[in-house]
């Protein structure tokens, strides 16, 4: 198994992306330590994990307070032993709207949360790896970095402070043994998007199947991956398949660009 042994913290735990990363992570032998604002979902999380026969440990977190993080990492430590993998899933979006009549107020959370709070949760994680001589940490970033929406400026302008704040990371912790990546996924097929492609072809007058056409057409494999999918990218990070890479993205959006 690749993670035999090895305690995983992810953030952002919900139905998506946070649940199938700690389930593939746990599936490959990692204990995972569950963090997230909201309880109900992580203690859904958690009993999956345990029905695979690993530990899961759920810390109620807000990234963006500095306390939170450093209660975060020490459970993890306290409980489990050490933290191996910190995969930072946690992101907020702003309202959609155009860079016309600019909001700072608007563009805040994104970057409190995407940037300042995931810095934050990974700088209270260093020292345990550190400590360990190694570890890995894995950036959750986004496609619109690459295909850039109007409508949500802030988040892309956020994730691409954290691209470059991840390879900056990279470069000082590497002596340590410390990688730091990131994943970009494009669209997530999921229950989100498939009730905004409901609504798409509503207003086109075509069917949801034809919006999931043309969403996937724009990729080279025709295809728009799930949460599942996405999360064995993380999985190649997280692990020592990966173990002489570190500061390289990874795009994870079946052909919709190459980069």
């Amino acid at each position: 198994m690749l993670l035999d042994g090895r305690v995983a913290i992810v953030s952002g735990i919900g139905p998506g992306m946070g649940r199938d990363i700690s389930l593939t992570l746990a599936r490959e032998g990692a204990d995972v330590v569950l963090a997230a604002r909201r309880e109900t979902k992580m203690r859904e999380v958690a009993a999956e994990v345990a029905g695979l026969g690993r530990r899961a440990v759920c810390v109620p977190t807000d990234i963006t307070d500095k306390e939170q993080c450093g209660r975060l990492v020490a459970t993890a430590r306290d409980e489990l032993g050490r933290v191996d993998v910190l995969v930072n899933n946690a992101f907020a979006e702003e309202d959609w709207a155009t860079f016309k009549g600019f909001d700072l107020e608007r563009w805040r959370a994104p970057f409190d949360v995407n940037v300042f709070g995931t810095l934050q949760l990974s700088q209270a994680v260093v020292p345990v790896m550190k400590a360990q001589g190694a570890g890995s940490i894995v950036m959750i970033n986004t496609l619109s970095t690459r295909v850039v929406n109007p409508v949500l400026g802030g988040y892309a302008s956020s994730k691409g402070a954290l691209l470059v704040a991840a390879q900056v990371m990279a470069k000082e912790l590497g002596a340590y043994g410390i990688r730091v990546n990131s994943v970009a996924p494009g669209h997530i097929w999921g229950d989100s998007l498939k009730h905004y492609f409901e609504h798409l072809a509503r207003q086109r007058g075509v069917t949801p199947q034809d919006v999931y056409d043309d969403i996937a057409g724009q990729t080279a494999l025709h295809h728009i991956p799930t949460s599942e999918e996405i999360s064995r990218a993380v999985l190649f990070f997280a692990s020592d398949l990966s173990r002489v890479i570190t500061g390289q993205t990874l795009d994870v959006n079946a052909g919709r660009v190459f980069h």
